[in-house]
């Protein structure tokens, strides 16, 4: 049976905490409609709306007790039903750090409504958040089984994950410098991430050489090519036996990750992005790298992060050439990505055109050739030139501001660099904001499984079936 988890946004969490903690200081009660990620290992809950409950509205309001009106629900469950969404209810304690007897015959008697007027099989949540920060809470099943949230995680400019199982773990030695740096609570929470890579090759080898040395929990990994004798220059652990071999990225990548013997899970798909249980799979982890060059890739991949309320890390790398032997410019950038933010498109590092003219080159080249030659679409950029020396520079600077974020250890804060942007032919290393929310993407944050899936028509061919697996 799935492990059950709970993400919000930074956004959401502070309006929740705004109404939970108000300076009367009597307990208040929010309703949360959670979007879902129905996998197989792992149910998440995704917010997708905060209803604050009226203080008026309640009819006992003391600092250990609050008691409000159900029929308010009937319109929300209809919703919840309609949508396949399911309902939360979360209050607010301050220094008790468990559910009370009031909130056991509470909840005891009102899931069982919930699950009765929603008719499915998947679970409902009741969570309380504490006067720091803190949320956890638990599922109820439609068949009586109540199990504690495995994880709460939010999703901002800092990154924070609350486990069910808090214990710490014993640091071996291989884990002992980053646990000096990083201190052992991030290690072990390092350790319990679930984290996709999209691109196993310039920048996504040394990115996930970094995670699978910081020992990760698990990797998922997605590439759809082989070792080649031109790109050895660039993947980490690569030998010309391999580029004879023909042998899979992502093999490559679970060979070098397992000969550590880090204990790092991973799953690897010798694909490109564009298949329903890839999808799914990376929907169910904790953050996402994109480090591929295809513009329509890293377009699915910001909205898949959008929709799954995902934090995603994006790299380019870029070297321009003279056509005489040298070169104009080597630069590169490190976009850290919100789901209710910005994204890739409004930051203008692509256009929905070269999103269409990737989309054909892909699945239909003829077509591609014939529209190009016509002057009917824009190119799309081949292959550019790539080192190894400016690839692993921004995989560190990624990787880097992962551990930022999940151990925030800045002067200045994490909202403050959203882009990362380098040049060294120009010698410049600059970082900026986020921008105003993005129209097209900011929209399905947290909406989670829908048909077809991330309303991308081309991927609903064979969903079911890797819903099921996933």
């Amino acid at each position: 049976m799935s492990e059950v988890s709970l993400t919000l946004t930074q956004k959401q969490h502070d309006q929740l905490h705004a109404h939970l903690f108000p300076p009367d200081g009597c307990e208040a009660v929010a309703l949360l409609l959670c979007a879902r990620r129905a996998g197989a290992q792992r149910h998440r809950l995704l917010v997708r709306r905060v209803l604050p409950i009226p203080y008026e509205s309640c009819s006992v309001r003391s600092p250990d007790r609050v008691s409000w009106p159900t029929d308010l629900l009937p319109p929300l469950l209809e919703e919840a039903a309609k949508n396949g969404w399911a309902l939360v209810k979360i209050h607010g304690h301050v220094g008790y750090s468990q559910f009370s007897e009031t909130d056991n015959a509470s909840d005891s008697a009102l899931f069982p409504s919930v699950h009765g007027w929603t008719d499915q099989n998947a679970p409902h949540a009741s969570a309380i958040m504490m006067d720091d920060g803190r949320v956890f809470g638990r599922a109820f099943w439609p068949d009586g089984r109540i199990e504690p949230l495995a994880l709460v995680n939010l999703v901002g400019p800092d990154l924070r994950f609350w486990f069910a199982n808090d214990e710490q773990i014993a640091v071996p030695d291989f884990g002992t410098r980053v646990a000096q740096s990083f201190g052992e609570g991030t290690y072990a929470l390092f350790h319990k991430l679930k984290i996709g890579v999209v691109g196993c090759s310039g920048t996504g080898s040394p990115v996930i050489e970094q995670l699978a040395r910081n020992s990760v929990g698990s990797l998922v990994v997605v590439d759809p090519d082989v070792v080649e004798t031109k790109n050895l220059n660039r993947i980490l652990n690569s030998t010309a036996a391999d580029a004879d071999e023909a042998l899979p990225k992502v093999a490559l990548v679970r060979r070098s990750v397992e000969a550590l013997g880090f204990g790092t899970r991973i799953e690897a798909f010798a694909d490109t992005l564009f298949a329903p249980e890839i999808v799914h799979s990376l929907a169910n982890c904790d953050i996402l790298f994109g480090c591929m060059d295809s513009i329509d890739g890293r377009h699915l991949l910001n909205k898949l992060a959008a929709f799954y309320l995902i934090p995603y890390l994006d790299l380019g790398v870029k070297i321009e050439a003279d056509g005489l032997g040298g070169v104009n410019q080597v630069c590169g950038t490190v976009h850290y990505l919100l789901p209710e933010g910005s994204s890739l498109l409004s930051r203008g590092v692509y256009t929905m055109e070269q999103v269409r003219a990737a989309g054909l080159r892909r699945t239909n080249p003829a077509a591609y050739r014939d529209l190009l030659a016509e002057g009917y679409i824009k190119g799309v950029a081949e292959d550019r030139p790539a080192v190894i020396q400016l690839n692993m520079l921004v995989a560190s600077l990624a990787v880097n501001e992962l551990m930022a974020r999940l151990h925030p250890y800045r002067i200045e804060d994490n909202g403050d660099y959203a882009a990362h942007r380098i040049s060294l032919s120009h010698g410049i290393f600059a970082h900026e904001g986020d921008g105003e929310p993005c129209a097209a993407l900011a929209r399905h944050a947290g909406r989670g499984d829908v048909h077809p899936l991330l309303d991308w028509p081309e991927l609903s061919a064979g969903e079911e079936k890797a819903g099921e697996a996933n």
